[in-house]
């Protein structure tokens, strides 16, 4: 997968498309965040479905490297609680608050597909109603 593909990988993301996974993503595609994991491309869909139900997700790719079998991104994730709930991912939240991520995200291809995902954390923080910014570490 070249930049221009992961690119669009993230509009389409960015923009809460499910019918990205299935362009992208190999079917019995692995996910490693932390703790959590979760296998296929409906078990993606499941994942972001609990958090775009709740909240606004962008992701902002600040370096990308290839080698045509695996891809390292340094990533930005921007989240903002749009309805609280305590369906998440990240448990119980309030609309207002906001979570940021920063990391390498590594990414294994295989016929052009992403096959394996693993998310790496530098730091997780929040920021409460009061404005007041936490670092959680490792959320999952």
């Amino acid at each position: 997968m070249n930049y221009e593909a992961f690119s669009d990988y993230i509009r389409r993301f960015n923009a809460e498309d499910p019918g990205t996974f299935d362009t992208y993503l190999a079917p019995n595609v692995k996910v490693q965040n932390g703790h959590l994991r979760y296998e296929g491309i409906q078990g993606m869909k499941d994942h972001y479905a609990r958090i775009w139900k709740s909240m606004r997700e962008i992701l902002s790719p600040q370096r990308f490297v290839s080698d045509g079998d695996t891809m390292a991104v340094e990533l930005h994730t921007h989240f903002e609680v749009l309805k609280s709930t305590d369906d998440t991912p990240f448990g119980q939240v309030y609309a207002g608050e906001m979570f940021d991520y920063e990391g390498v995200v590594m990414y294994r291809l295989e016929g052009g597909k992403i096959a394996d995902i693993k998310v790496s954390y530098l730091d997780f923080v929040k920021t409460g109603l009061d404005g007041k910014k936490t670092s959680l570490g490792i959320v999952h």
